[in-house]
């Protein structure tokens, strides 16, 4: 059973900066407040990027879920 009921995915993987962030912005500005959205990424400096600005969008981190030897996966919920 998966951890959250996730409503949209995006896959950045093969990504480089700024890609990975404007991709996820993106996709949080179509969702609603208590949505997830899952982020899959590849490049190591995503993974602390995308959560500092989600964060300062004012969205949820729930959790950065080690998926592979350098791949990721980022749960973010949307807050109102």
């Amino acid at each position: 059973m998966a951890k959250y009921q996730v409503a949209k995915s995006v896959d950045v993987r093969g990504e480089v900066c700024p890609v990975p962030d404007v991709e996820t912005k993106r996709a949080l500005k179509g969702m609603k407040p208590g949505e997830i959205l899952e982020v899959w990424i590849d490049y190591p400096m995503s993974k602390e990027r995308i959560p500092e600005t989600v964060k300062k969008m004012g969205h949820e981190v729930l959790e950065i879920e080690e998926v592979g030897a350098s791949e990721w996966k980022i749960y973010i919920k949307v807050k109102g």
